[in-house]
C-alpha cells in the first residue's frame, strides 16, 4: 500500500476546486482558493509529484457519443493463483470498454465496470475476452436501467 500524503488545507481546497474543474487556469484556481498564483502552481506541481493527483481529464457524456449500455460484471475464475490475477488484469488492460477493474474478495474474484455501445458490443466482448479466456468460470452481468449518481470526486 501506498504511504499517504499529508495535506494542509490550501492542498484541499486546491483539490476540491480542480476535482469540479481541472480546466481552470493557473490564476482562476489561485483566486478561488485564496492563494498567491505561484504558491498555487508550486501546491499543484507537487501534488502531482507525489502522486495525489494523478491525472486530469474530461468527463464525456456516454449516451452523446453512443456508448449507451454500462454493466457491472462480476468475473470468477477457475483458478485463483497470482500469475492467473495478473493475467486476467492483462487481459482487460487491453479492452477499452473496460473503464474500471476491481480484484475483490468473498464472492466474485473481480468487479468489471463496463461501457459499451449496444448489446452487441457487449456480446463481442465476452465473446473476446471471456469465451476465450480459459481461465473464466462465470460471467455474472448486471446491466444498468438507470444512473441516479456518477461522481469522480473523493473527498479531501
Amino acid at each position: 500500500m501506498k504511504e499517504q500524503v499529508l495535506l494542509d488545507e490550501l492542498d484541499r481546497r486546491i483539490l476540491n476546486q480542480l476535482q469540479q474543474d481541472a480546466s481552470l487556469s493557473n490564476i482562476a484556481l489561485a483566486r478561488l482558493v485564496h492563494a498567491s498564483a505561484p504558491t498555487c502552481l508550486r501546491r499543484v506541481k507537487r501534488l502531482h509529484a507525489l502522486g495525489v493527483i494523478e491525472k486530469q481529464l474530461v468527463i464525456v457524456s456516454p449516451a452523446k457519443v453512443g456508448a449507451g449500455v454500462d454493466v457491472i460484471a462480476e468475473i470468477i475464475l477457475d483458478r485463483q493463483t497470482a500469475e492467473d490475477y495478473n493475467a486476467f488484469e492483462a487481459l482487460v488492460q487491453k479492452a477499452a470498454e473496460v473503464l474500471q477493474c476491481y480484484r475483490v474478495s468473498a464472492g466474485s474474484d473481480f468487479v468489471l465496470i463496463l461501457q459499451l455501445a449496444d448489446m452487441a458490443a457487449y456480446h463481442d466482448l465476452v465473446h473476446r475476452l471471456f469465451t476465450t479466456a480459459t481461465n473464466v468460470r462465470n460471467v455474472r452481468a448486471f446491466f444498468s436501467v438507470h444512473r441516479s449518481k456518477f461522481e469522480t470526486r473523493i473527498v479531501v
